[in-house]
């Protein structure tokens, strides 16, 4: 996963890097996303726990999560896509990228590693201290602004986090609020990810729904498969009718309690579950209704 500078048109809404929650608005994103100024603190933050983790260990173990990695492979593809994230951010970019010719400065000894990964995540915070998270630019997903990157690189970090303390025999932790912005940001944008990750095309329907809900948190999801692809509407509990901009929020509330296919579990449990992490058959989970839908669902909704 994964312009020009002086020409974008985004509407300048406070001074790079020191926004506060009010100057955004959230479209490409529903009620659970949290304010830019949090995803950048958490990627610092979830980017020092691995810095932490692998200073004394086995870079060579494997990763069972991510099925031929090993640790090194993925601290080098954490580090990566942090630096090439801040490549898109400083430019700005309008269009989809050509190349992703970025110079990774990949260390040549595995000891390295801990201080490159680190310096990945320095050069992410002085990319986000240069852009307005609220410029216009190109992104893959629901949100066309700098933000999206940001956010996009949080979890991409946070999940990978996961792999290594798994990868390490830990029992990985997520905040809750985060874990709930997570599957929110996993959902909205994957109608837009085909491009990337074919089998998503394969989500189409007659108008069967599948409901996500936390059961730690007001996170309430409804996907609404139809025959060209799939809405996704977001909202505090069933019943509030909230549109995250993919979805036409029509009887929302009606859909969201009456779904062909539930599943409810810890907000935590959820992101991990969506990501292949967990198995819906897990005893974290309160699943229920049409099993072949849910079939359908997680066979073609990785990414």
């Amino acid at each position: 996963m994964s312009g020009n500078k002086d020409g974008h048109t985004g509407e300048h809404l406070g001074e790079p890097g020191n926004e506060q929650p009010s100057d955004w608005d959230r479209a490409g994103a529903g009620p659970a996303a949290s304010p830019p100024a949090v995803h950048r603190d958490s990627i610092a933050a979830e980017t020092a726990r691995i810095v932490a983790m692998i200073e004394d260990a086995n870079l060579s173990a494997p990763v069972p999560s991510c099925p031929g990695w090993t640790l090194l492979d993925l601290v080098q593809h954490i580090g990566s896509v942090q630096r090439m994230f801040s490549v898109l951010l400083r430019r700005l970019i309008q269009e989809p990228p050509r190349s992703r010719d970025v110079d990774l400065r990949i260390p040549e000894d595995a000891s390295g590693y801990g201080e490159w990964l680190a310096a990945s995540a320095a050069e992410a915070a002085g990319a986000f201290a240069v852009t307005d998270p609220n410029a216009a630019m190109w992104a893959w997903g629901a949100d066309q602004h700098a933000r999206f990157w940001v956010r996009r690189m949080l979890f991409e970090t946070l999940v990978h986090r996961v792999d290594a303390e798994l990868a390490l025999g830990r029992h990985p932790a997520i905040d809750r609020v985060l874990a709930a912005d997570g599957v929110d940001e996993f959902l909205v944008n994957l109608p837009f990810a085909a491009f990337f990750a074919p089998k998503v095309a394969n989500l189409r329907g007659n108008g069967e729904t599948l409901r996500f809900r936390c059961t730690d948190t007001d996170g309430d999801w409804l996907i609404r498969l139809r025959p060209d692809g799939f809405d996704v509407t977001e909202g505090p509990g069933a019943g509030s009718g909230a549109d995250t901009g993919t979805g036409t929020g029509a009887d929302t509330g009606t859909a969201l309690a009456s779904a062909d296919a539930t599943v409810h579990g810890a907000a935590a449990d959820l992101l991990l579950l969506l990501y292949g992490r967990l198995n819906r058959e897990s005893d974290a989970f309160d699943v229920s209704g049409d099993a072949d839908l849910l079939t359908l669902w997680f066979t073609n909704s990785a990414f």
